[in-house]
């Protein structure tokens, strides 16, 4: 782990040198209260930051989780992660505390317990919130859908090191004009993305786990069906870097602690189960 982390902050500082650039600013919630990933607006301070933040600190039932596969139970009558995506016009975004990728167009949907939730956009940790075992990855994507009540679901991939990301190809051009854009601003100008297809991102879905938690940011808000494939994803030191270099420096170490689990249980998908028990 800590030749991974040495690497990514390497490859961080290479990224950066690129621009000469200083910037101080601080994530907001829509109501303009800050929190950040370190000292005092860190999180284990958010709840106190502000009243529609108490969740973060008095909520049951939070996100992320370290997931103890000793622990996970196989569920039957979970079904397979219908993921019906599109390719879609996408714009990427500097929300200060992570760069995501928002759709502009319909993109596609995923159905959970029989339920559509849309896909409404995509954005990157580092390193990952979710653990293994007690085990970090480098990187971690939760692809973020909601239905017509505003109910959310979160898919999340994890990463370690390796070969390049294929979805990444597509969009690390204009992660540099993002970051270019960073440079020229207080805060980077979305930067339009293009046609973004999420054909690779469909891959390996035969294993997930699935429990209820959070949104990982404040307003922490709960009853969050999360799905993370068991299948870890590969990508390369310069591409996660590359992904976080936009970000202030404070925040792109911009992971949440994992949180108590009260008792809830995290439950397994696996579509070969009955003919090969294969450990998570």
């Amino acid at each position: 782990m800590q030749e991974w982390m040495a690497a990514y902050d390497g490859n961080a500082i290479f990224v950066l040198l690129l621009c000469t650039c200083f910037l101080v600013t601080h994530a907001c919630d829509s109501n303009g209260a800050k929190f950040g990933y370190t000292g005092a607006i860190g999180p284990a301070h958010w709840g106190s930051l502000n009243p529609n933040f108490t969740r973060c600190s008095k909520g049951k039932i939070q996100s992320p989780i370290d997931i103890k596969t000793s622990e996970v139970v196989y569920n039957p009558r979970l079904k397979p992660l219908h993921r019906n995506y599109t390719a879609a016009n996408a714009t990427l975004v500097d929300n200060i505390f992570n760069i995501a990728l928002r759709y502009n167009d319909p993109a596609g949907t995923v159905s959970i317990n029989g339920r559509s939730y849309r896909l409404k956009q995509m954005h990157w940790h580092s390193p990952s919130e979710h653990t293994i075992n007690g085990h970090r990855f480098p990187l971690e994507l939760h692809m973020v859908h909601s239905d017509d009540d505003g109910n959310i679901t979160v898919v999340a991939f994890l990463y370690r090191f390796g070969s390049p990301d294929p979805f990444f190809l597509q969009i690390q051009e204009k992660l540099a004009e993002l970051y270019a854009e960073g440079c020229r601003a207080e805060k980077g100008a979305p930067v339009a993305a293009g046609v973004v297809s999420m054909l690779s991102l469909r891959q390996h879905a035969h294993m997930y786990y699935r429990y209820v938690g959070s949104l990982t940011t404040p307003p922490c808000t709960e009853n969050v069906v999360w799905s993370i494939f068991a299948k870890v994803r590969e990508i390369t030191p310069q591409q996660a870097a590359s992904l976080m270099a936009p970000l202030e420096a404070s925040y792109r170490h911009n992971n949440r602690p994992a949180q108590r689990m009260n008792g809830r249980t995290v439950q397994l998908h696996h579509r070969f189960w009955g003919n090969k028990k294969t450990s998570p």
